[in-house]
């Protein structure tokens, strides 16, 4: 896993990613966090998962996705389900879900260039050392980098 600091959104636009993946909740609700910048920068991811089932549980462990475009730079948002829900108290990220979701995005995006945030270690409560080994894990031989938000 390489590591960055800055804007994912940013960098994506700049051309840095080919796919930029999110942890979202299985509720379509992109509130809070950068799932909420996504929301407003590209809203066309939000109605990507606002074209599932809401409330489903089954989610856990796919992804939406959509096609963007900007600064003349196009790639892929993708909305991994990698929590049931944003209410409740304790860790709300499924590990089980973030490797599984991770392990299909390997197969979707092989070859291409991955950027994602602190998946599930934010909002979600998850532990960051645990997450970072599942993604190492399930994208192995990939080029895929953290960005750590910087303003």
């Amino acid at each position: 896993m390489k590591t960055v600091r800055g804007d994912l959104l940013e960098l994506a636009a700049q051309g840095h990613f080919d796919a930029i993946v999110h942890g979202c909740n299985c509720q379509c609700q992109m509130g809070k966090g950068i799932a909420l910048s996504i929301k407003r920068r590209f809203p066309q991811a939000y109605r990507a998962d606002l074209g599932t089932a809401k409330g489903d549980r089954i989610k856990l462990g796919t992804y939406s996705q959509v096609r963007v475009s900007e600064n003349g730079r196009s790639f892929v948002v993708v909305n991994a389900y990698t929590q049931w829900h944003w209410r409740g108290e304790g860790v709300l990220a499924d590990y089980d879900a973030i490797g599984r979701a991770m392990r299909a995005i390997a197969r979707e995006f092989h070859g291409l260039r991955i950027g994602y945030p602190l998946i599930g270690a934010g909002l979600a409560g998850g532990d960051w050392n645990t997450i970072a080994a599942i993604i190492d894990d399930a994208l192995a031989g990939e080029d895929h980098t953290l960005v750590e938000f910087t303003s």
